[in-house]
């Protein structure tokens, strides 16, 4: 048990992690998962919000097993190593705020890290300008670091109860999506709504999509897998060790879906992509900063909850809703571009973001 518990700390054992991360994706992909979209958190999170009504856009509906399983498998992996800690009120609401504005510049860009790295290793090089936008938001990010910037340091809760709610409200989806199905001739069940068409009604077989979700859920909470993580260290502290996950992840995958067919280079013609790149780069440079200030990317979030903490809840919380904002307000980009009112909810979300790098400091950096 020690072997295993200290075995995806090391150098190598992130390395393994993500290099199962990388050929589980493609692998769901072939499976039935929407194509440079084996796993991707934020499309997954918007598809969940869809799938309880929180938007009607009716191509991206679908209570998303893998995001269940991230946090559930994150929950059994810490309660089996004895990580499951209770704790929160590390400026809940300002994580909210953050997790809305991640979830609204992913959806410009259409894809969180993860998904930044599958589209690239699935050929697609619109995702070049999403990764150059994530590393800047990322970096915007540590020069709040140097200054000095916290969000406060959260607290223990005496009650272990207080760490259960996401897992549960996660079990509470999973029951949910076994025992509903859409009426005949319709995308709405007795409780979620069903995608008949679009990437929302694309997905592996339910049980194999919580399987794979449930065990990258245990090894990224055992790993610490982090994408923001990763270009967070090597910028600040030149350390590359989450970052060897990150290239693994990557490596894997790009061979996966070579050896799938997979694989189609260019800009055009890419699956669920625009050519937007201005968009594409200030899309994921938001949500890069917003993953940079509140701590995390939303995989580390959904595994945090997983292991009691209540702040990374509501960051997730805040991008499911952030999903639902997105598309009922005309936010969210498509295959044809931005949406009408794109523009301005990146510059609001930037001046936002900038305050509260700025103002959310200690005296001394």
């Amino acid at each position: 048990m020690n072997y295993l518990k200290n075995l995806f700390a090391t150098r190598w054992g992130i390395i393994l992690v993500g290099a199962f991360i990388g050929v589980l994706a493609p692998l769901l992909q072939k499976l039935g998962n929407p194509p440079n979209m084996g796993i991707c958190v934020a499309c997954m999170e918007r598809d969940i919000a869809g799938a309880l009504g929180f938007h009607r856009v009716d191509v991206v509906q679908y209570m998303r097993p893998e995001i269940i399983g991230f946090v559930l498998g994150s929950f059994l992996s810490a309660l089996l190593f004895k990580e499951y800690r209770p704790r929160g009120g590390s400026a809940p609401f300002i994580r909210f705020i953050l997790g809305m504005f991640a979830m609204i510049g992913a959806l410009t860009f259409l894809g969180c890290p993860w998904r930044t790295i599958l589209r690239l290793a699935g050929g697609d090089l619109n995702a070049i300008f999403g990764l150059l936008g994530l590393i800047f938001g990322v970096f915007i990010g540590t020069i709040f670091f140097r200054m000095g910037y916290s969000l406060g340091r959260s607290q223990g809760f005496p009650y272990k109860a207080a760490g259960l709610g996401f897992p549960l409200l996660m079990l509470i989806c999973l029951v949910l999506l076994l025992i509903d199905t859409p009426y005949p001739g319709t995308n709405k069940g007795e409780f979620l709504f069903f995608s008949i068409k679009g990437p929302g009604s694309q997905h592996a077989p339910i049980f194999i999509s919580l399987l794979v979700g449930l065990f990258i859920g245990v090894l990224a909470q055992r790993s610490r897998f982090c994408t923001m993580g990763a270009f967070r260290d090597v910028i600040l502290f030149k350390d590359f060790h989450l970052f060897s996950g990150v290239a693994s992840f990557f490596l894997f995958a790009l061979v996966t879906n070579l050896i799938l067919g997979q694989f189609n280079l260019g800009f055009e013609n890419q699956p669920i992509a625009h050519t937007m790149q201005l968009w594409n780069f200030l899309g994921m440079s938001l949500a890069g900063l917003c993953f940079a200030l509140a701590g995390g990317c939303p995989g580390r979030q959904l595994f945090l909850s997983g292991e009691g903490d209540g702040d990374a809840a509501i960051f997730a919380t805040g991008m499911i809703i952030g999903a639902a904002v997105a598309h009922n307000f005309g936010l969210a980009a498509s295959p044809k571009g931005i949406g009408p009112h794109t523009p301005e909810a990146i510059i609001l979300g930037f001046i936002i973001c900038l305050a509260i790098g700025l103002t959310m400091r200690t005296k001394k950096a």
